[in-house]
């Protein structure tokens, strides 16, 4: 399902999972991609089955986990395709969602801004967000954009 494209496209990635505030930013995405004519990419981690399972246990742990991150993606390209007109690439991989994103980058030259929402809790600013504007942020070869959790569809139409 994924739409290679063109070599002077900009690419927009956004790490799909459930919370509240990745809809603030797969929304900014979309409309940056749509205003600079580029495109949006999505990366949903599923996490490795746990424990020690027998072999068929493990398989049809791993197919149900990616069924159900099918149905998550496809929820949010189908967002992504009312708000851009065009199918999001999409990348669905197994693993940590930091060390999975940081292999995608290197992977994918073509991707040319990785864009995180930051949770609007006073939980912190996220896992992912905590981990590229911390350490992991020496290994960015792309710019980094934070979307407030907290803003509102007419506050993210307004700044993209």
């Amino acid at each position: 399902m994924s739409v290679q494209p063109k070599s002077d496209e900009r690419v927009f990635l956004v790490v799909v999972d459930e919370s509240p505030e990745m809809r603030n930013a797969l929304r900014y995405a979309c409309r940056r991609a749509k205003r600079t004519g580029g495109r949006v990419a999505m990366l949903y981690v599923m996490d490795p089955p746990e424990g020690q399972q027998w072999g068929s246990v493990v398989e049809l742990m791993r197919e149900e986990a990616r069924q159900q991150a099918e149905e998550v993606v496809a929820r949010h390209a189908d967002v992504a395709v009312s708000l851009t007109g065009q199918p999001p690439s999409i990348y669905i991989r197994e693993g940590k969602s930091r060390d999975e994103l940081s292999k995608l980058l290197v992977e994918d030259r073509s991707i040319s801004v990785l864009v995180l929402g930051s949770a609007s809790s006073g939980d912190g600013p996220g896992p992912l967000v905590t981990a590229f504007t911390g350490k992991s942020g020496a290994q960015l070869r792309i710019p980094l954009t934070i979307v407030p959790g907290a803003l509102t569809d007419a506050e993210i139409d307004a700044i993209s």
